[in-house]
């Protein structure tokens, strides 16, 4: 069982940042896929970026835009979420997950609320 705890969410104005923190724990991680998604009010949970453990492999949703950098530091076992030129509506509670090989995102953290004021 893997256990996943986000923390670094805020409040912070529009073009403002903020770095997303995830930390893992409960197995080794060796060929997981760590991702972040994102739940705004009245809306689905939709992907924000994913990236592979062993390689460090990036992906992201096209809204990024450039504007996120999904990292990890395996070591430490943490995943982050570096969000730059937020806008308002990346306003959302946003979760870590994890994906073994061959299965879908099944691990989920509480979530931890970004928001951004215009």
């Amino acid at each position: 069982q893997v256990q996943l705890e986000e923390s670094g969410g805020g409040l912070v104005q529009a073009g403002g940042s903020l770095r997303l923190s995830c930390a893992a724990s409960g197995r080794t991680f060796n060929s997981y896929t760590m991702g972040w998604f994102r739940q705004a009010p009245g809306k689905q949970r939709e992907f924000v970026a994913f990236i592979t453990w062993n390689f460090g492999i990036p992906r992201y949703a096209d809204f990024v835009k450039g504007r996120f950098t999904i990292s990890r530091d395996s070591a430490k076992k943490l995943v982050f979420l570096q969000m730059n030129s937020l806008e308002p509506e990346d306003t959302a509670v946003y979760y870590c997950t994890a994906r073994a090989p061959g299965e879908e995102f099944g691990s989920w953290g509480q979530g931890t609320q970004v928001t951004v004021s215009s």
